[in-house]
């Protein structure tokens, strides 16, 4: 267990393995609200005994954990289909209208992307999404959501990540 205090908020990370105890013995200032990372098993009386702190409490996701693997799809993904991994994916061939990949890492389409794409699914905004040809109307990465603008007729590499609070698209070659 770690506690740190931020501008807006005490920090608390669970480990797993915490008891209601210590959470009760705590020594907390008052009138900040507390961010709880659940980074490992935690029992329900744990959880209960931060909900009788009595203030306001946003569970957040663990920082700084590692996507559970890579998954490899060697095929066009058709309108309907949806994917969905923990990880990173890889798309061997296109993504169409209607089709979906959504990655808890980065989102890379070794064909055209034109359906929708969403990488760093946990909230995690330091993922990219990288395709042969973006022309996707939809992104998302981490929560931050961008459309395309109406004319766009990009046929080079291109990669989208998170800049500065905003979604920005560029060339793959740039970097």
């Amino acid at each position: 267990m770690r506690l740190r205090a931020t501008p807006k908020a005490l920090a608390l990370r669970l480990d797993g393995g915490e008891t209601p105890e210590e959470i009760q013995n705590l020594k907390l200032p008052e009138d900040l609200p507390l961010e709880v990372e659940v980074a490992g098993p935690v029992s329900g009386k744990v959880l209960e005994a931060l909900l009788e702190l009595g203030r306001p409490l946003t569970l957040i996701p663990p920082r700084n954990r590692l996507p559970a693997g890579t998954l490899v799809l060697s095929k066009t993904l058709r309108s309907g289909e949806r994917v969905e991994h923990p990880g990173t994916v890889v798309v061997l061939g296109d993504v169409n209208p209607g089709a979906e990949v959504v990655a808890g890492g980065d989102v890379i389409v070794v064909g055209k992307l034109r359906g929708l794409a969403h990488a760093g699914a946990g909230g995690d905004e330091e993922r990219f999404i990288f395709a042969l040809e973006l022309a996707a109307k939809q992104v998302r990465i981490g929560a931050h959501l961008a459309q395309a603008p109406e004319e766009q007729d990009t046929q080079s590499p291109e990669i989208a990540r998170v800049q500065e609070g905003k979604i920005v698209v560029e060339p793959a070659r740039k970097r």
